[in-house]
């Protein structure tokens, strides 16, 4: 009966990060822009080549930051394409606030405030708008700034992502995948860390069945000590409308498409029905000929960083060049 209960402490922290700065990533530079609040990352990779089309603007999701971008980034750069990827505060080397204030403080629209100020950062920077590419409920804020005309970018990529009708039934999912959600989650004091507080959690919920359980340590030291409650839970109801995340997307592709909505076919969080529902949702406005969906086979919700992260990069950077 508790063979899945997988409960222990040592994944909770509830105080801000100390010590050094993470290592930058082979390959990648690590910027910042300042805000009214705080300091915020980025990460940059420079084109191997002169480039041809717009820099790719990335934006992680819950737990994540930029770091999780890395091998999309190496790959897409070494292609020709300027990428660009963002911790907002709370995650990677961005600046921290404390427990109480992230947890129970920070809104969808302070950290929406971070990713707009990303983006305006690099675009002045580029002297361009940016392909936006977000995962998970990095891409429900990306959809939400979108909806609120906030930016304006050339083509969205919603990778495993939040859909803008609402996320209710991706918690549903993981509710039946983790038997234990609220048991642990209460003994837990409410961490909102709770659902990945043990490795097997993370590699239940994050990666495919080919991802190994040794790579899965790494990654969860990487992992935010502590999430916003505020950010997901602004999105369980439906928070932006296909029109209105559409009319800020400016796309000149000579394919058509405006908008790439792909997922792994092993997520067990945003499912192959999200993914197949959240590209009706805008195919509905734009017409199927504008919206293109893709699966990375076997690859779980973090898709970016499962064994199969490079077929994912590749079809991203089909996607752009129809685009560029």
């Amino acid at each position: 009966m508790f063979n899945n209960f997988h409960f222990t402490y040592q994944w909770l922290s509830f105080t801000r990060p100390s010590g050094p700065l993470s290592p930058v990533p082979e390959g990648l530079e690590r910027h910042w822009v300042d805000t009214v609040n705080g300091t915020l990352e980025i990460l940059f990779a420079k084109p191997a080549t002169v480039p041809t089309g717009p820099p790719v603007f990335f934006c992680h999701g819950g737990m994540g930051s930029a770091w999780v971008w890395t091998e999309y980034m190496q790959y897409l750069a070494a292609r020709g394409v300027p990428c660009y990827a963002i911790s907002l505060r709370g995650h990677g080397d961005s600046w921290h606030p404390s427990y109480l204030r992230m947890v129970f403080g920070t809104t969808r629209r302070m950290l929406s405030d971070d990713l707009v100020a990303g983006i305006q950062w690099v675009q002045v920077r580029e002297n361009s708008q940016v392909v936006l590419v977000g995962h998970s409920s990095g891409g429900g804020l990306s959809q939400g700034i979108l909806s609120e005309g906030r930016v304006d970018v050339k083509a969205l990529a919603l990778l495993g992502a939040v859909p803008a009708y609402g996320s209710m039934g991706v918690y549903m999912n993981w509710s039946r995948l983790d038997p234990w959600f609220m048991v642990r989650l209460m003994l837990h004091a409410f961490h909102p860390n709770s659902p990945l507080s043990h490795p097997i959690l993370t590699h239940r919920a994050f990666f495919g069945d080919r991802f190994p359980m040794s790579a899965v340590m790494p990654f969860q030291r990487r992992m935010n000590r502590y999430e916003s409650y505020g950010w997901p839970f602004s999105m369980m109801r439906p928070f932006a409308t296909a029109s209105s995340v559409l009319r800020h997307i400016h796309s000149e592709a000579s394919s058509g498409y405006k908008v790439l909505v792909m997922a792994g076919s092993q997520d067990a969080l945003m499912t192959p029905q999200v993914t197949r529902e959240t590209t009706e949702f805008y195919r509905a406005e734009a017409g199927a000929e504008r919206v293109r969906m893709e699966s990375v086979e076997g690859a779980g919700h973090h898709l970016q960083n499962d064994v199969q992260w490079e077929d994912g990069a590749a079809k991203l950077l089909d996607f752009y060049k129809g685009i560029a």
